[in-house]
């Protein structure tokens, strides 16, 4: 609200998380216990060019607890002999008047000091993101690994129980070989025994045929 005319402050609206208000080149006198009801959290306030004359005018400015500079560039009440030390006297929160402390020390630019608090959001933001993202990449990696390690073991397992059945399956079938050919060597065993009997009884029968003839 910088150079409208504005003469006073009783329709300014809430505006309790606001820190800097620029009213400078206005019509301002007086009424500046609105500030402290509407904007009590303000730390900056410029009030440059306005028609503040007296320092009695500032009294309100009291009650805003956080102001640290306060700017009152071309107001009569700047002619007043010892002013900045009568202003610095009742207002004992702010650092800054004009622009200068009390000893006569420059304020900070205040854009520089917007970016600086920027920034530091910046890298209090930036930081535990980039620890979470590295902290989740080796987890990962630890659960990949995990993974691998309990399929192979699996993998093993399957290899060695299935090599096993083949091999119990194969003595089983060896056996059964050997059974079978038990078996054949018997039997060819009990035919030539039959073979040889059928051969003697034909000699014996032979035999007496030819002792019936003499």
């Amino acid at each position: 609200m910088v150079n409208v005319e504005l003469s006073s402050l009783a329709r300014l609206p809430n505006l309790s998380k606001l820190r800097k208000l620029e009213l400078s080149n206005n019509r301002i006198s007086g009424g500046l216990e609105v500030l402290a009801e509407k904007c009590p959290n303000l730390t900056y306030l410029n009030l440059s060019g306005n028609k503040i004359k007296d320092i009695s005018a500032l009294e309100a400015l009291q009650n805003l607890k956080n102001l640290k500079s306060l700017d009152l560039f071309n107001c009569e009440i700047t002619t007043l002999e010892d002013y900045r030390e009568n202003v610095f006297e009742m207002l004992q929160q702010i650092t800054y008047l004009d622009g200068f402390d009390q000893e006569d020390n420059e304020a900070p630019d205040s854009g520089a000091e917007d970016d600086e608090d920027e920034d530091d959001e910046e890298e209090d933001e930036a930081g535990p993101t980039e620890g979470y993202g590295e902290e989740e990449e080796e987890e990962e990696e630890e659960e990949d690994e995990d993974e691998a390690g309990s399929e192979l073991g699996e993998g093993e397992e399957e290899v060695g129980l299935s090599y096993l059945m083949r091999e119990e399956i194969q003595d089983e079938e060896d056996d059964d070989d050997y059974v079978e050919e038990g078996e054949e060597e018997e039997e060819e065993e009990e035919e030539e025994e039959e073979g040889l009997r059928g051969e003697k009884r034909k000699r014996d029968a032979e035999d007496d045929g030819e002792e019936e003839d003499d």
